[in-house]
């Protein structure tokens, strides 16, 4: 293994080969605590740096890993980033203005990375400081909340939310993993407690918070103006009577003014600006294509609407593209500045300005699954020679449970000296190359392996192919939303699967390629649209509730996500119940009620009318029930009139001939008298 001295003291960009991605978050973990600033990593795309942030606490638990997404819109665009994402972002640079107290590893990626941001000196002036015994009017509150781009709403459940009800304010801030709620006692707040935003209920306690801005574009009077004078000066005084520029000058928000954020401030910095002088910054390899496919997207929509601009009020006017975006020669000055490293998972000779760790990607066990071998058997072998190797074998499964799965079918399959560890630490204590045949079994979401000196990982994707194997979703009949569909009226609340509760607008047509789309639009909170094209419409529904109360979800918002995620709890809290009465009915004995050879026959005959067959069958189970010695649980289904209370009687008769007490219970009185 290279000394990772050379890459801390590198005052030039290196590449560091032989790093595979599985290797990635260990030598991650391994800079973050090696280098007195922390280690940087500029990820491909938001998938490696969320993968990155999951892993890499594994290989050292005692780092802080703090995310910088980008925004979730595109250059250009009419839509604003998601309140969220916007909190993540903002709680990432004001944590870089805070010391470290811990090795922090601080992930971005390549589009965040390109992207200019608020300054230092702004987001230490953006900070407030909330706690019980502070003195702030619910006013002056509100409109402080409001300027720092929190939205009011009734009732709170995404970050960068607030509602006031009498001398409660609830609001989820950014960066919070809980939203806060502050009890005033006319002026002062006289204590703030945690609450879940799912069930509305209080879960603590705390001394005070701090409250960062919940958007990167804030309505302050500073700001207005200079957005106000800036718009006209740029492009011209036609241009006063636009929507964005109106709505600003109100102190109201519109979606996408993010994007002329450069009028909004007195200037903004980069990312490398924020990051401590002493990081050690690293790139992924693909971050390279990744930058000019970048630079390349932002010169096309920015030339998109220059075409497209007009003198007409409402028409987009763009900004240059290095007003708030970094171009390609700026963002290669930087990276060679700073250094920004290079990671590959290609081997290449060792030079200056190349260290090699030598370390390859995990064995391959696709030929053995293609040729439908023993996959368990392969690995178990491979283990085998591992050890012959001199290198620890450590298996690597995504869960508890199945790790215990893996390791039962392995152990079947003849592997040998199979441990469970709890940690990465423990896992490299418990494997051994000697007799003991130590192979350790972790709990750790990693996609791939890695296979270096002295060491070998497998995940269950290297060995079992893909991580899950999904059942195919049963699709709603398009059809039949169709139809469903003629019946809503504008106005009416529909239930889009990722989005949650949105309004039906109607059908409209948009231009897609110059020819026209046919698409259902709905609106969501804050007046975001949406356009589902009538070929997805198995991803809407009609809301199943009375409309009375209901709240838009707000899109890119994680309020939708979070009820899901507690109804699936709960149904799973219902299944386990139920489950567990079901196994207490099927082990506690019943009493036995058998039809007797006389009195049943003649009790039959007195019915007048044959029965169906479907009446037969219902019969035949209910009497199979009565006299298997086990608790009945069965429920006959049938409309009006069609022979449910036959089949009734014939229960309540074996039941009160073998000695039981018998009760008919009925809805109404009326229904009580004609049975």
């Amino acid at each position: 293994m290279p000394d990772l001295s050379k890459i801390l003291t590198a005052k030039a960009p290196l590449t560091l080969a032989g790093v595979p991605s599985g290797f990635l978050p260990s030598l991650l973990a391994d800079l973050t605590r090696a280098a007195s600033g922390g280690a940087v990593f500029v990820a491909t795309d938001d998938n490696e740096m969320r993968a990155i942030a999951a892993t890499a606490p594994y290989f050292a638990p005692e780092i802080e890993v703090v995310q910088f997404p980008a925004w979730d819109c595109l250059p250009y665009d009419r839509a604003s980033p998601s309140l969220r994402v916007m909190s993540e972002r903002l709680a990432a640079l004001h944590t870089l203005q805070q010391k470290a107290t811990r090795p922090r590893l601080f992930l971005t990626t390549v589009n965040a990375a390109t992207q200019r941001v608020l300054t230092r000196f702004r987001v230490r002036q953006l900070v407030a400081r909330l706690a019980p015994g502070e003195r702030i009017s619910l006013d002056k509150l509100a409109a402080l909340l409001a300027g720092n781009g929190y939205v009011r709403t009734d009732t709170v459940h995404d970050a960068g939310e607030f509602a006031i009800r009498g001398g409660l304010v609830d609001l989820y801030p950014s960066g919070a993993e809980q939203a806060l709620r502050l009890d005033f006692f006319g002026d002062e707040i006289e204590s703030v407690r945690t609450f879940d935003p799912a069930d509305q209920r209080t879960t603590g306690r705390i001394d005070g918070f701090t409250l960062l801005p919940a958007s990167e574009a804030l309505l302050d009077e500073d700001t207005i103006r200079r957005f106000r004078t800036r718009y006209r000066e740029r492009f011209g005084a036609t241009a006063t009577g636009d929507p964005l520029y109106q709505a600003i000058s109100d102190g109201r928000r519109l979606a996408g003014m993010e994007h002329w954020l450069p009028l909004f401030e007195e200037r903004l910095e980069t990312l490398f600006e924020h990051l401590p002088a002493d990081a050690v910054i690293v790139r992924d390899a693909n971050a390279v294509s990744a930058a000019e496919a970048r630079f390349e997207g932002i010169a096309d929509y920015q030339a998109n609407r220059v075409r497209a601009q007009s003198s007409d009020p409402g028409s987009y006017r763009p900004l240059g593209q290095d007003q708030l975006y970094l171009l390609a020669d700026e963002w290669a000055k930087r990276v060679e500045e700073a250094p920004a490293h290079l990671v590959t998972a290609f081997h290449e000779p060792e030079s200056a300005r190349v260290l090699d760790f030598g370390v390859d990607g995990p064995r391959d066990f696709t030929p053995e699954r293609t040729a439908q071998a023993n996959v368990y058997e392969a690995v178990a072998s491979y283990v085998e020679t591992l050890r012959k190797d001199g290198r620890k074998p450590i298996l690597a499964s995504y869960s508890a449970g199945a790790r215990e799965r893996l390791m039962g079918l392995l152990v079947d399959h003849g592997l040998k000296g199979a441990v469970l560890a709890d940690t990465w630490q423990e896992a490299l204590g418990k494997a051994d190359t000697t007799k003991s045949f130590g192979v350790s079994l972790i709990v750790l979401p990693l996609d791939h392996g890695f296979t270096a000196p002295g060491i070998a990982v497998l995940t269950e994707q290297d060995m079992l192919g893909d991580r899950l194997v999904r059942r195919k979703k049963r699709k709603k009949s398009t059809d039949a939303f169709l139809a469903e569909l003629a019946t809503l009226s504008p106005g009416d609340l529909v239930v889009h699967v990722d989005h949650g509760i949105g309004r039906y607008e109607g059908l409209t047509q948009i231009p897609v390629q110059k020819a026209p789309h046919d698409c259902v639009a709905l609106t969501y909170a804050g007046g975001d649209k949406l356009y589902v094209p009538v070929e997805n419409l198995e991803v809407l529904s009609r809301y199943g509730s009375s409309e009375e109360g209901a709240s838009l979800d707000r899109l890119g918002g994680e309020g939708w996500q979070r009820r899901k995620a507690a109804m699936k709890e709960r149904i799973r809290e219902i299944a386990g119940e139920l489950i567990k009465t079901a196994a207490k009915r099927a082990l506690r004995p019943g009493q036995v009620a058998e039809p007797d050879a006389g009195g049943y026959p003649a009790f039959l005959d007195r019915f007048p009318y044959e029965e169906t067959e479907d009446q037969d069958r219902a019969i035949d189970d209910v009497l199979g029930d009565l006299g298997s010695g086990k608790p009945m649980d069965r429920l006959v289904v049938g409309d009006v009139g069609f022979g449910k209370t036959e089949v009734a009687l014939r229960a309540a008769f074996v039941g009160a001939m073998a000695g039981m007490q018998v009760a008919v219970i009925c809805p109404t009185t009326l229904l009580a008298r004609q049975h």
